[in-house]
C-alpha cells in the first residue's frame, strides 16, 4: 500500500499546545485515500527541522508528503501555494532568531506545492469547511519544512506530491488566548482527512490519464 508521511509540530512560542501534533498522532496508522498514514512530529528548530523531515522521508520512503502547521489567527484551512528560500522570524524553541538566512545556500528562490491545493479547497468548501489557497507560508518553521520537502521531491526521479497545510487554532488554544478564531478538534482533523482523500483521488486521476495517453 502507498504511504503518506504526515507531519505536525510540537508546541511553540505562546502556544502551549499544537493541534497539528494531536491530529498527526491520531491519524498515524490509519488508511485514508488509499494511503497508509505515517505520522511524525517535528521540532520547532530552524537548524534541525529540515534535517528531521528529510530523515523521516528517507526512513519511511513515502509516496506523498503533507506537513501541517498551526496558523494562530487564521480562521480557514489554508493549503499553501509556495515556499521561499528564506528563514526569518520569531525565535524558535531553541531561541534562534534568523534574519534573511537562506534555507539552502545556492538553491532556487522558491518551490510551488505539488499537492492538488485547489481541489482540496473546493472539496473542503463543498463539505462546509471554510478554506482558501494561501499564497504565503511565511518565513518561519512551516515555510522551512515545506521548502525542504519540495526540494527533496524535486531531486527524485519519481513523483512525490509534497506540500503544506496551515490550520486554525483549536478551541483549547482560543480559550487560553481569548481573541483568536478557533475550530473544534474534530473539525480540524476531519478537514485534513478530506485533504488526504482528495490527494488520493487526484493522483488516481493523473495515473488514469497518463495510462490513457500511453495507449493512444
Amino acid at each position: 500500500m502507498k504511504k503518506l508521511l504526515l507531519t505536525g509540530f510540537e508546541p511553540f512560542l505562546k502556544f502551549t499546545v499544537n493541534p497539528t501534533m494531536k491530529i498527526v498522532e491520531e491519524l498515524d496508522g490509519q488508511t485514508i485515500g488509499g494511503y497508509k498514514i505515517v505520522g511524525r512530529i517535528m521540532s520547532v528548530d530552524f537548524n534541525s527541522s529540515g534535517k528531521e523531515l528529510l530523515a523521516h522521508i528517507e526512513d519511511t520512503r513515502p509516496d506523498a508528503v503533507i506537513s501541517l502547521g498551526l496558523a494562530g489567527g487564521r480562521y480557514k484551512i489554508t493549503p499553501e501555494r509556495v515556499a521561499v528560500n528564506v528563514k526569518d522570524g520569531d525565535a524558535d524553541n531553541e531561541g534562534h532568531i534568523p534574519v534573511d538566512e537562506p534555507i539552502a545556500e545556492g538553491s532556487v528562490p522558491a518551490y510551488f506545492s505539488t499537492l492538488p491545493i485547489r481541489a482540496m479547497v473546493n472539496k473542503l468548501q463543498e463539505k462546509g469547511f471554510p478554506a482558501e489557497v494561501s499564497n504565503t507560508a511565511g518565513t518561519y518553521l512551516c515555510n522551512n519544512v515545506m521548502y525542504e520537502g519540495l526540494r527533496y521531491a524535486k531531486a527524485q526521479d519519481r513523483l512525490i506530491p509534497s506540500g503544506f497545510i496551515h490550520i486554525p487554532a483549536s478551541h483549547e488554544l482560543a480559550i487560553q488566548h481569548g481573541k483568536i478564531p478557533s475550530w473544534s478538534h474534530e473539525d480540524l482533523k476531519n478537514s485534513i482527512r478530506i485533504c488526504i482523500e482528495v490527494l488520493g483521488k487526484e493522483v488516481e486521476k493523473a495515473i488514469a490519464k497518463s495510462d490513457s495517453i500511453g495507449m493512444k
